[in-house]
């Protein structure tokens, strides 16, 4: 199975991502966690992806695509994968639909978690404390937002014309999100 889960930053992706791995045995990509990496170990990826993130703005298709290219051809992760958080703009989600297609693959399950602004804003300040992540500040968090919302109106659209699409009300408590996915996953 594999599943793609998406919504803004501070949606809950991750946590949702990590519970469906957790329940269901998949493989979790973060582009978010692959990004970081790159950076981390001071890449030449990973220093123009710093420059990018570090003005509140998306690391490049072209940059993502790679990275998600090299999981997705890999052996051991075939149809056990989690995409949290990718893909954010439409040329992405195309790109997944191809490499999963020349790999045998596709994806049986789309979740959107939508989320209100404010509701974001407060759960990243809370992030910003609890995991001192420098990508969020209060600045950074309103630009990734609006950024987010308007580069994926067009992933939005895309999705939601597929039978495998489910919007998720992502304000709601953690374990209620939780168990709504787990219900349309256990079908």
């Amino acid at each position: 199975m594999n599943v793609v889960i998406f919504g803004p930053p501070g949606a809950g992706k991750g946590t949702q991502a990590n519970f469906i791995v957790k329940k269901f045995k998949l493989c979790q990509v973060s582009t978010g966690d692959l990004l970081r990496n790159e950076v981390k170990n001071q890449t030449d990826i990973g220093k123009d992806i710093e420059n990018i993130i570090s003005k509140g703005d998306f690391a490049t298709d072209e940059i993502v695509n790679e990275l998600i290219k090299k999981i997705i051809i890999d052996p051991s992760k075939k149809n056990k994968l989690i995409f949290d958080g990718y893909p954010r703009s439409l040329n992405q989600a195309e790109n997944l639909d191809q490499l999963l297609n020349e790999s045998g693959q596709k994806i049986d399950f789309i979740f959107f978690l939508n989320v209100k602004k404010e509701t974001i804003i407060k759960r990243i300040e809370k992030r910003k404390i609890l995991e001192n992540r420098s990508d969020d500040n209060h600045v950074t968090i309103l630009k990734r937002y609006d950024t987010y919302m308007d580069t994926t109106k067009l992933v939005l659209d895309f999705y939601s014309k597929k039978t495998n699409f489910h919007e998720i009300d992502g304000d709601q408590k953690i374990a209620e999100i939780s168990s709504k996915i787990e219900q349309i996953l256990s079908v």
